[in-house]
């Protein structure tokens, strides 16, 4: 006996013992052991390569056979040497129906006993000799990387048999080892080859386990590394592990071993010869390619890899969604090879992976997000899109960290502004972040192709004439021309960014109230964006609820409805209800006169709007002209229902 036999003999041995030892223990050997340290990683938390515990694969598995003596009750004999060495043979009866003489398939799988054998038994030769053949297949229901593969015969060793493997579940099969009396006859291959380096996943034939002698208990055993040049290193031979690897295993006999009495007419000889095996083992270890330490049956009843190293699958054979900052690749002893998140800035949650800009990196990163959020882009999310810049006051991880260039429509060029500064491209004579403003020199034109010229090009403007300024970033929040008799640099924002000359009605000196009481509200015009509801407005306020009016009082500046809500769709700041049902809306006296909003007692509302530091000091919410304020209608409730499911699924 070889020492390679020698050491496959000790492993089938040790494995019989450790499932006997498992059996008695009432221990299922895919179990995972009890809390400890996990073996996929240091103590220091790093990963490392792991691998599940070697096992008898096909202990407990279903074989299914093309023959089995017993369907109806036939008699089959024993042979045995006498101590003459004359051949002896005792007839018994297989009947499938009585358990005390049935041999089922279901014997090769259970535990081998040798004080208590039981044995699978074929029809006899008429039905299964050569050409006839009888094969046995094991499912293993999931692929394993093979040591050994073991076959003890209660009958004499077949003439010829092959050992095939599948790796696609039994779609396709490969020829994984011949034995025969006479290879070149049977297989067509030579009796004594060796695997090279050129040949490793070849099949090869040997005729050391084809005798007939003993007629029971001889056992064959096939090593998937013996004679392979590359077993001593298969951790970094691919070949050599796609060869080890099967998710089914099939026996097929082809031709019995017989004494040539079988040519008499001698019915006993002739049923003394079949196939018969008492014990069908595979000896390997679940494959999770080093990332996973045990097997565990998964929700769907299938035996999977407890995956680790952020890897996925049912042999963690790629890696977890959003993990593909690197390839995927099997852990070996030097490298775990764990799976890689992609950095996207907390702004995405689906990424790629890119083999060229993965080597340009020098295979470092390769991960690209996908569906940037919150207003970013690029790879990594890393910098705004166009028409937002960078709050530098926050990380690039915060939600807010990109802000709108709100660039002026008329002292603008375009829409977009540094990604970096925020400053908008301005027109001549324009100057501010947003180009809302004229530059020292100029003054407010009524053109929107020159918003602001050159003071001595324009006739001055005189000092009682008013101009306002709604912008909110980087704006001069004078309302009143300078008393110096000039013009104030700031551009006319109250309609929709279009400057408009000054009428005569307006020219009204502030320093005569009475007279500007008795003057009618400047309205100007409600936005029609108020009227508008979209996800992206949504989840920029504080709150939104539906309400009736139910009164209303007048209060200094302000007007106070109390209101009944009846649906809150997003909560705004604590302690804001005056009763469990009811609330305070105050709305400034100005913008209710101008119905804007437009708010009637009786009627039921959607408020849709921002809560202000400022408004703390009165009890309840503040709607003004920016809060969006829309009448009671199914399709608003329904959007706003979507828009809470949306929000809940984190797309705000």
């Amino acid at each position: 006996m070889s020492w390679a036999q020698s050491i496959l003999f000790v492993l089938v041995l040790g494995c019989e013992a450790a499932v006997r030892a498992s059996k008695m223990k009432y221990h299922d050997q895919y179990v995972g052991k009890g809390v400890g340290p996990d073996p996929c990683y240091n103590e220091n938390g790093t990963p490392k390569r792991c691998v599940p515990d070697f096992v008898n694969a096909a202990f407990g598995k279903r074989v299914e056979a093309s023959s089995t003596c017993g369907a109806e009750p036939e008699h089959y004999c024993k042979s045995s040497k006498d101590k003459t060495g004359e051949i002896t043979r005792h007839c018994f009866v297989c009947d499938a129906s009585n358990p005390k003489y049935s041999f089922p398939p279901e014997f090769l799988t259970d535990l081998n006993n040798p004080s208590n054998v039981t044995c699978w038994m074929s029809k006899t030769y008429s039905a299964v000799q050569y050409p006839a053949n009888v094969t046995l297949t094991l499912s293993l229901d999931k692929k394993f990387e093979l040591t050994y593969i073991s076959l003890q015969f209660c009958s004499a060793r077949p003439h010829s048999m092959a050992i095939l493997k599948s790796v696609d579940y039994g779609k396709t099969w490969t020829p994984f080892q011949y034995y025969s009396n006479d290879c070149k006859k049977m297989y067509n291959k030579p009796a004594r080859s060796q695997a090279t380096k050129a040949n490793e996943q070849e099949a090869l034939c040997s005729e050391a386990y084809s005798n007939i002698d003993p007629f029971t208990g001889a056992r064959v055993a096939y090593s998937t590394l013996e004679g392979r040049p590359s077993g001593q290193d298969f951790e970094n031979s691919p070949v050599l592990q796609d060869w080890v690897t099967a998710t089914d295993i099939k026996v097929e006999f082809h031709k019995l071993n017989t004494l040539g009495d079988e040519v008499k007419d001698d019915d006993g000889a002739k049923k003394s010869y079949y196939y018969s095996l008492s014990d069908f083992a595979v000896g390997g270890r679940c494959k999770c390619n080093g990332h996973a330490s045990s097997c565990i049956m998964g929700k769907d009843g299938r035996l999977t890899c407890d995956c680790k190293h952020n890897t996925a699958g049912y042999d963690c054979e790629k890696c977890q969604v959003f993990h593909y900052d690197r390839p995927w690749q099997r852990a070996s002893g030097r490298e775990a090879n764990e799976c890689v998140a992609c950095n996207c800035n907390l702004h995405a949650r689906r990424c790629r992976f890119n083999m060229e800009l993965y080597q340009l990196s020098g295979y470092k990163s390769g991960g690209v997000c996908l569906m940037c959020k919150h207003n970013t882009a690029g790879r990594n999310c890393n910098y705004c899109k166009e028409g937002y810049y960078r709050d530098k006051s926050k990380a690039i991880t915060h939600r807010m960290a990109c802000k709108a260039c709100s660039c002026h429509p008329v002292g603008a060029l375009g829409k977009f502004c540094n990604q970096t500064t925020g400053q908008c491209p301005c027109k001549d004579g324009v100057t501010g972040l947003t180009c809302n403003r004229c530059a020292k020199g100029y003054q407010q034109s009524t053109s929107t192709i020159a918003p602001c010229i050159k003071k001595h090009d324009s006739p001055q403007v005189k000092p009682w004439m008013k101009v306002t300024d709604s912008s909110n970033r980087g704006v001069d929040k004078s309302e009143e021309f300078k008393q110096t008799g000039h013009h104030d640099n700031n551009v006319d924002t109250r309609h929709a960014g279009v400057p408009k000359p000054v009428s005569n009605e307006s020219r009204r000196p502030v320093s005569r109230p009475e007279e500007v009481d008795k003057a009618p509200v400047d309205c100007g015009k409600c936005q029609k964006r108020v009227r508008k509801l979209t996800l992206r407005k949504f989840c920029r306020r504080d709150f939104a609820f539906l309400a009736q009016i139910l009164s209303r009082d007048f209060d200094d500046t302000w007007v106070k409805f109390t209101v009944s809500i009846e649906v809150t769709y997003r909560k705004g700041a604590p302690e804001r209800s005056a009763r469990k049902a009811e609330a305070l809306l105050w709305l400034p006296k100005a913008d209710l006169a101008c119905k804007c909003p437009k708010v009637r007692v009786g009627r039921k509302y959607l408020f849709v709007g921002k809560s202000r530091p400022e408004d703390k000091i009165r009890p309840g919410y503040v709607v003004d002209r920016s809060t969006t304020v829309l009448r009671s209608r199914d399709k608003w409730q329904r959007r706003l229902r979507q828009f809470v499911e949306r929000e809940m699924n984190g797309e705000c």
